[in-house]
């Protein structure tokens, strides 16, 4: 990231609801959201048009460790947004940030991914990548009780910029293209590994 240029929240209303209005929308990915303000023009869309499916990447931590959001964003985002999503989709320091206490192995994925779900989120991919080891492991929990546990081999590869953006969309694609969640989430994590492979 070398800038961010920020859409004035009435200007970014007026965005969603030109393509809401006009197109319609199977599914919704959402990605940083830097304001809150801008979280509030996302949930009050999301409660006018309720798109059936909606994948949350809460984008707040940069693969360099910088915080890319404010606190009181990250609180707008769990209030308005948790409750009207279908998942969400947080990287390990994402999550760390939102639980508040760090997540050191692979065995500590199911206990943080439920605090996110006692958060509000209806169902929670937390996603491993950022652990050690030649096995990347993710872990998906919904309120429902479905519990996967996602393994993969780690690809050995510099273009990793942008694979858990990648992954969300492709999940919010697979939804919209009719798969339940843990269908698409497999889905997704093969398309991302075939990306990175490529």
């Amino acid at each position: 990231v070398q800038g961010i240029h920020a859409v004035p929240p009435a200007f970014l209303a007026q965005q969603i609801d030109a393509v809401c209005s006009d197109l319609g929308v199977d599914a919704v990915k959402i990605g940083m959201l830097h304001l809150p303000e801008v979280v509030e023009v996302v949930a009050q869309a999301l409660a006018r048009y309720q798109p059936r499916w909606v994948v949350l990447d809460p984008v707040m931590v940069a693969t360099s460790g910088d915080r890319l959001i404010e606190e009181a964003t990250v609180e707008a985002i769990v209030k308005r947004l948790f409750p009207q999503v279908t998942v969400i989709t947080p990287n390990l320091d994402e999550a760390a940030w939102l639980v508040g206490h760090p997540i050191a192995n692979a065995d500590d994925l199911p206990a943080a991914a439920s605090e996110l779900l006692d958060m509000g989120a209806p169902a929670v991919l937390l996603k491993g990548g950022h652990l050690p080891g030649d096995e990347v492991v993710d872990c998906l929990l919904t309120q429902q009780g479905t519990h996967e546990t996602l393994r993969a081999p780690r690809v050995n590869t510099r273009n990793m910029h942008g694979t858990g953006c990648s992954l969300s969309s492709a999940l919010a694609c697979a939804l919209a293209l009719g798969h339940d969640l843990v269908a698409a989430t497999h889905l997704a994590k093969a398309y991302v590994a075939q990306a990175l492979a490529a």
